[in-house]
C-alpha cells in the first residue's frame, strides 16, 4: 500500500509558478521653478493663450460692463478677427495652388485620372466658396470703417456680439436670419 501512495503522490501535476514581469520605472517629473510674473510677462503670457489656427486666434470679445455696443474697441476686436480669417483663407488658397500645380500629372489609366480629376474640382469648389467668403470679409471690414457693421440689414437691430464672434460677416440678426430661413424652406418644399 505504501507503494500506491508513493505513486500517487508522483503522479501529480507540478504547479510552475508564473513568470516574473520586469519591473517597470516610473517617469521622474522634474518641477520647473515658477517664475514671478510682472505686467509686461502676464500681457505676454495672456497673447500667447489666445493663438491658434484660425479665426479663433484671438479670444472671444468680452464686453465691459456699461460699454457702448460697437465702441471702438469692439470695432478693432472684430477688424482684426476679420484680417487674422482673410490671411488664414489666402494661405488655404496658395497651398491649393500649390498642391495642383504640384500633382497636375497626367496618369495612363483612365480611373487614376478621374480620381484625380474629381479631387482637384473638390478642391476647386471649396476655394471658390473661400474666394467668395473673402469678399464678404472685405465688405464686413468696409461697413466696421462706415460705422453699419454689428446692425441687422432687414430690421437695424444690434446683430449681437456672441453672433458675430460665431460667425464674423453676418449682415442679419438671429429674428430676422431666423425668419429667412423659414422663408426658403416654406419656398422650396
Amino acid at each position: 500500500m505504501a507503494e500506491k501512495k508513493a505513486k500517487k503522490i508522483t503522479k501529480k501535476p507540478v504547479k510552475k509558478s508564473p513568470a516574473k514581469k520586469p519591473a517597470v520605472k516610473k517617469a521622474v517629473v522634474k518641477k520647473t521653478p515658477v517664475k514671478k510674473t510682472t505686467k509686461k510677462n502676464t500681457k505676454k503670457i495672456v497673447k500667447a493663450k489666445t493663438i491658434s489656427n484660425d479665426k479663433s486666434k484671438i479670444a472671444p470679445y468680452k464686453p465691459k460692463k456699461n460699454e457702448k455696443y460697437m465702441s471702438a474697441a469692439m470695432k478693432k476686436h472684430f477688424i482684426a478677427v476679420l484680417l487674422l480669417w482673410k490671411e488664414h483663407l489666402k494661405e488655404e488658397m496658395q497651398k491649393t495652388f500649390n498642391h495642383l500645380r504640384a500633382k497636375g500629372e497626367t496618369y495612363a489609366d483612365p480611373i487614376d485620372r478621374a480620381s484625380q480629376e474629381e479631387e482637384f474640382a473638390f478642391e476647386l469648389r471649396t476655394r471658390d466658396r473661400e474666394r467668395k467668403l473673402i469678399n464678404k470679409i472685405a465688405i464686413s471690414i468696409e461697413q466696421i470703417k462706415q460705422d453699419d457693421y454689428g446692425w441687422c440689414e432687414s430690421c437695424g437691430d444690434e446683430i449681437g456680439v456672441k453672433r458675430l464672434e460665431a460667425r464674423p460677416t453676418a449682415t442679419h440678426c438671429i429674428d430676422c436670419k431666423t425668419l429667412d430661413e423659414i422663408k426658403e424652406k416654406q419656398l422650396s418644399g
